[in-house]
């Protein structure tokens, strides 16, 4: 009589399948650690950033800068002040949603002493004061000194929306295209976000710029690692039920 156990097919890995699985089980397990590595090297960049900034917008003003391209890593947030005169008549209105409730930045160019221009954004007003009338007293005339926080300038458009200079619809403050559609020439390649000083009338509101860095890199790093230490956990199980078989 035949011994069925004999028959028995061996339920044992062949050893290439074996190292093949154990191999890409410590490759991911690798590749876990490094991205969790990763995402700790980026929240010290973040929390020295946030700090960088922090002593920015904080510090005394400083001259805005004239006749160069700025650093944003260098620059931006940088609190500066400029004087000079705004040209009213060449306000330009991008559309916004803030604190306040949807409405539009006001961007007015800055006429400098010696001929340059600096871009300021001089705040936000509601579509029902987009209208200069409904503000005059918030058009400032003569000689005047703004102060805030130089911002980069923001070419194209939103995420969502593109600007569209030919019908007056502009989504984001790109310095280049709002200058040359209101010829305004030798401007600055940055704005300047107006601080919260009243103006009268109290139109535009200033002082709403968000400085927010989102900072996920510690959760994320847990993550990582916690899939590093899973696959380290399948490891183990693989090559116990594999010395279990054997």
């Amino acid at each position: 009589m035949t011994d069925l156990s004999d028959t028995k097919p061996d339920s044992r890995r062949s050893p290439v399948k074996l190292f093949a699985l154990c191999g890409l089980i410590l490759f991911a397990m690798a590749a876990f650690v490094a991205l969790g590595i990763w995402q700790i090297e980026r929240l010290s960049w973040k929390l020295d950033l946030i700090a960088r900034v922090d002593q920015r917008i904080h510090a005394e003003p400083v001259a805005a800068p004239e006749g160069r391209n700025i650093n944003p890593a260098e620059d931006e947030y940088l609190r500066v002040k400029a004087t000079g005169t705004l040209d009213n008549s060449k306000e330009t209105f991008v559309y916004t949603s803030t604190e306040l409730g949807p409405g539009y930045w006001v961007m007015t160019p800055l006429m400098l002493a010696d001929g340059n221009a600096i871009l300021i954004n001089r705040g936000f007003v509601p579509s029902e004061k987009r209208d200069p009338k409904t503000r005059a007293e918030g058009q400032l005339s003569g000689t005047v000194t703004i102060t805030g926080l130089l911002r980069p300038t923001e070419p194209k458009g939103s995420l969502l929306q593109s600007n569209d200079p030919a019908t007056g619809w502009w989504y984001s403050r790109d310095v280049a295209a709002i200058t040359a559609d209101k010829s305004v020439a030798k401007a600055e390649p940055y704005f300047i976000d107006a601080d919260a000083t009243p103006n009268p009338g109290g139109s535009p509101v200033g002082g709403l710029t968000r400085v927010v860095f989102p900072n996920s890199h510690l959760s994320y790093a847990i993550t990582w690692f916690a899939m590093a230490i899973m696959m380290a956990g399948l490891l183990v199980v693989v090559i116990r039920s594999e010395l279990r078989r054997r």
